[in-house]
């Protein structure tokens, strides 16, 4: 869910190879015969699943792939594409279940291609990433368990890339001005035209000047780190490692997206999973407990940094709910993918400000705070 650096959406230009020029695109760039191809839903990029055939030079079994065209904005930012993929080969070699590119005929992670899309013969990053196996978040009926998991994943993978990634690429991860980065909520004022004159946008007004008052000047305060940025329920994938039907253990068996890395805070990735996984539960407003105990299973919030969990998680369901009706304004043809937020999205927002901060706080904390103080059996 990339795209709006220096908070300008309107430059991007969506790829639109067919499958035919994508199956093309994989032989010549690396050497690969397809076998068998499909395009997979995204937001800005354009992906595919592919499958190989005759595959010599991979791991034993990985003939399964995803195709990665990367929009012709974020395609000019090498550096910063070079440092999300080498961050994922990172986790990877850390033991998370993230994807490694296959290289290029020349021996690179990326190769700069031309999409002969249009007059402008605009040019696109190209990788091809080894297909992770398992269930989207989104597909599955979610339970406390997984939730727990999620906030734990959180935790663990920005300490790891802030603790032990140090690949020169990483400053590029200063990102400023991105639309995505949590600290730039302030900087959806000039996109909440696209929401019309609905009381979501009075909701959406209210939430940035809260912000701008409360936690702008507290980010200081915040500790620093490497953030994913956008650990969704389509971007983490599940598998269930218990033969139980009725309450399924689930596993995390892949992490996708890496496009809105950037550096931010510990507590901005707790608040990021907080408000997507309420977009997957019958009963949103007890998530962030679950989420956040698994957090501070690793990583324990300063109170600063619970003080300003509540407008985080508010400050993500506006970005998401405000540049999704922007852009699909922009590209009205992806419209069912860029929407698929919002059909949850409003309410949980709106119910989140009808409840109040100190009641949501107080169902969080005391969730969170049971699974250190389990109650006697």
């Amino acid at each position: 869910m990339s795209s709006g650096n220096e908070g300008q959406h309107q430059t991007f230009t969506k790829p639109a190879f067919g499958e035919k020029e994508a199956t093309e695109l994989v032989d010549r760039v690396f050497g690969l015969k397809v076998s068998w191809i499909r395009p997979l839903p995204s937001y800005d990029d354009q992906n595919f699943h592919v499958r190989v055939s005759g595959n010599k030079g991979a791991a034993e079994g990985a003939d399964e792939y995803v195709l990665k065209i990367t929009n012709s904005e974020d395609s000019q930012e090498p550096d910063l594409i070079e440092a999300q993929t080498q961050a994922m080969m990172f986790l990877s070699a850390e033991g998370f279940p993230s994807a490694t590119p296959y290289l290029t005929k020349d021996g690179n992670i990326m190769s700069l291609e031309s999409g002969d899309t249009g007059p402008e013969n605009k040019k696109y990053m190209v990788r091809l990433l080894t297909y992770l196996p398992g269930t989207p978040v989104a597909k599955i009926a979610t339970n406390t368990q997984i939730f727990y998991e999620i906030g734990k994943l959180a935790a663990s993978l920005d300490k790891a890339l802030s603790e032990k990634f140090h690949h020169p690429s990483v400053k590029s991860l200063h990102r400023g001005q991105f639309i995505w980065n949590l600290a730039n909520v302030p900087l959806l004022n000039q996109y909440t035209y696209a929401l019309g004159q609905k009381k979501y946008r009075e909701v959406v007004e209210q939430v940035i000047e809260q912000f701008k008052g409360k936690v702008t000047p507290k980010l200081s305060s915040f500790r620093a780190c490497i953030n994913h940025g956008d650990l969704n329920d389509h971007n983490i994938l599940v598998d269930s490692s218990s033969a139980s039907l009725e309450n399924p253990q689930y596993r995390v068996s892949g992490i996708l997206d890496f496009s809105d890395m950037s550096y931010g805070y510990y507590v901005f990735e707790v608040a990021i999973a907080i408000m997507y996984m309420m977009i997957e539960s019958p009963d949103p407003l007890s998530v962030g407990g679950h989420v956040l105990a698994g957090f501070e299973s690793i990583l324990p919030l300063t109170e600063e940094e619970r003080g300003a969990l509540f407008l985080l998680v508010s400050g993500r369901f506006s970005q998401s709910l405000v540049i999704a009706a922007h852009t699909a304004l922009l590209y009205p043809e992806n419209k069912e993918y860029l929407m698929i937020t919002a059909k949850t999205g409003w309410k949980h927002l709106m119910t989140m400000f009808e409840v109040g901060q100190a009641a949501v706080e107080k169902t969080w904390f005391e969730t969170a705070k049971a699974y250190t103080n389990p109650a006697p059996a």
